[in-house]
């Protein structure tokens, strides 16, 4: 459908067709849509050139040319997939160059309140596709061909994929200047703010979501009720910005979910071969979900190709396969990627009245190049048994024709609870390494975290194990063993470690705070009180930044304690500490 070129995608035209120039910098009038955007592309395709980047917006924000040709041909399903009419599927990519543009408090603010599965990319990009392919005499290939790309840092899909349906047929229709003035609409809405529910219009309605916090409970993802007495429309309202449907996605793997599931935990490499883009992208984003609470702290990419720049990386047999999941459609991978261990081969989803046809656990010997039938082809063998009780569930709930969010619910509480089952005894260890609040005294460096010790992890499961909270049966102890040696156990525990190291740090401010300060400098040299100036200015700087969980009250005595301390000293220093 969409041979590749070799020239490679042509070069961005900006806003209205100008030509973008890679400037320095993005307009500060365009504060509020980066906020939810970084750009939104527009792909086409070219006879002479192949898959080719029109249009950039706003014009301004720059990308590399390795940037551009991933979203070229990540923006097309491949000929494999032959998707006529409208398609919508989503990818994720490496940022090239490094950071181009600081992290600006408004991010911040925004992770130190998300939930750590929903913080913004620092380091990737994802983009969220809608892509249309129809019969056009008018144009010599005989077809339409063209993508509309929203790139964010937000795993917002569901959200993304209901803007995009919204806006996408308008703009095929009407084109730049449609997408001029959406644009415009987006850099109007509210910043996205943990806990809040927000009224977002664009192209005549009002979508109405609740971005998750970090202090919600793991089953509370619902919307809250929201007066529309100020709104001129009815909104259409998301029940979620990010997840999908788990019973749909899942429909040929259920007798697998719990397998999979550990693979996610254990952070294996995997690849999906799926029928088309959209397959991949939903298969791929709800096996990295279901992990949560938990952050996926491994690679994934929704839809991957072999025009990729990192396809060399990927697929070389010299050092042992990545821990990535891959989401692809060109049966070429079943031979370059032969020596992944875990190999998930999906047809076109069919759901009918009962549980869909389930794929099969098969050897990887029994892989064949060219017609691979669909399984999951794997050595792996499953620590935990298979919980029975939640297909006779989803089957029941089949049979009794339950409303299929019903059957995902379901499905992703089932998930969550096998999660959480797993990782509260790794919490409440975690926990008891923290030093007690009263150890935290004003004129002492904090105390320092205890170290995490393995064993001693796991001689606890005994009187402390997933088995009080979870009735599965398995070697939990294996699994724990394997998880270590796994970059989900890394990424969790440098980030709890962090958040208590940071929580000791604020017990230190508040100790300090309520100390009696005058009574300490008396008998103090000048160098030790202006080292407490510098000490507290450090710690307000980083309590201000939303790196430490203070209290605005602590924050204002901390303010108030430095004034006081500066005030006692003599004139020349005074000058020093705050010079005008």
């Amino acid at each position: 459908m969409n041979a590749p070129s070799r020239a490679g995608p042509r070069p961005a035209r900006g806003r209205l067709g100008a030509p973008s120039s890679g400037t320095q910098g993005r307009a500060a009038s365009w504060t509020r849509f980066s906020a939810w955007l970084e750009c939104v592309c527009v792909v086409t395709f070219d006879l002479e050139l192949g898959q080719a980047l029109e249009l950039v917006y706003p014009s301004d924000f720059r990308l590399t040319d390795k940037e551009k040709s991933s979203i070229c041909y990540l923006s097309f399903p491949d000929s494999h997939s032959g998707c006529l009419g409208d398609t919508q599927f989503s990818f994720r990519i490496r940022q090239c160059g490094g950071q181009r543009s600081p992290w600006s408090i408004n991010d911040r603010h925004y992770d130190s309140g998300a939930p750590v599965s929903l913080q913004k990319e620092s380091s990737h990009y994802f983009g969220y596709v809608y892509f249309r392919q129809v019969k056009d005499s008018s144009v010599k290939r005989g077809y339409f061909q063209k993508s509309l790309v929203l790139v964010s840092r937000l795993p917002f899909v569901r959200l993304f994929q209901a803007l995009l349906s919204l806006i996408a047929p308008e703009y095929f229709d009407k084109l730049a200047p449609c997408l001029e003035a959406v644009c415009n609409e987006i850099d109007q809405w509210p910043a996205p703010e943990p806990g809040q529910t927000l009224n977002l219009p664009v192209v005549g309605v009002v979508l109405q979501v609740r971005v998750p916090s970090r202090v919600d409970k793991p089953d509370c993802s619902s919307l809250k009720h929201c007066g529309h007495e100020n709104l001129l429309l009815t909104p259409l309202v998301l029940s979620s910005v990010h997840e999908l449907d788990l019973f749909r996605c899942f429909q040929p793997v259920l007798t697998h979910v719990q397998m999979l599931w550990e693979l996610m935990l254990l952070g294996e490499p995997l690849v999906i071969l799926a029928p088309s883009p959209a397959v991949s992208s939903e298969m791929v984003l709800a096996l990295t979900s279901c992990l949560q609470p938990l952050k996926f702290c491994c690679d994934y990419r929704p839809y991957f190709t072999v025009h990729d720049s990192e396809f060399k990386e990927f697929t070389t047999r010299t050092q042992a396969p990545p821990n990535v999941v891959l989401g692809v459609t060109n049966p070429f991978f079943i031979k370059t990627l032969q020596h992944w261990p875990h190999i998930l081969r999906i047809g076109e989803p069919k759901l009918s009245g009962g549980l869909p046809k389930q794929v099969k656990l098969k050897k990887p010997s029994r892989l064949k190049t060219l017609d691979t039938k669909p399984g999951l082809y794997t050595t792996y063998t499953a620590h935990l048994h298979r919980d029975k009780a939640l297909l006779k569930r989803l089957l029941g709930g089949l049979q009794k024709k339950r409303p299929p969010g019903a059957l995902a619910a379901l499905l992703r509480t089932h998930l969550l609870e096998l999660t959480q089952s797993f990782v509260i005894p790794l919490e409440h260890y975690m926990a008891s390494l923290m030093p007690l609040q009263k150890s935290v005294t004003p004129w002492k460096s904090p105390p320092q975290i205890r170290p995490f010790h393995q064993d001693d992890f796991l001689r606890s499961l005994d009187r402390a194990g997933p088995q009080r909270t979870c009735i599965l049966k398995g070697d939990w102890l294996g699994l724990y063993r394997r998880f270590f040696k796994s970059p989900h156990f890394d990424g969790w525990y440098r980030q709890r470690r962090k958040e208590m190291a940071h929580k000791l740090e604020a017990l230190h401010l508040e100790a300090i705070c309520e100390a009696d300060i005058e009574t300490w400098m008396k008998d103090k040299s000048e160098v030790e009180v202006v080292d407490l100036v510098l000490k507290l200015r450090e710690k307000l700087v980083r309590a201000q930044g939303h790196q430490l969980p203070v209290k605005e009250e602590t924050l204002h005595r901390a303010q108030l304690n430095i004034e006081m301390v500066i005030g006692s000293l003599p004139k020349d220093l005074q000058a020093v500490l705050c010079p005008r």
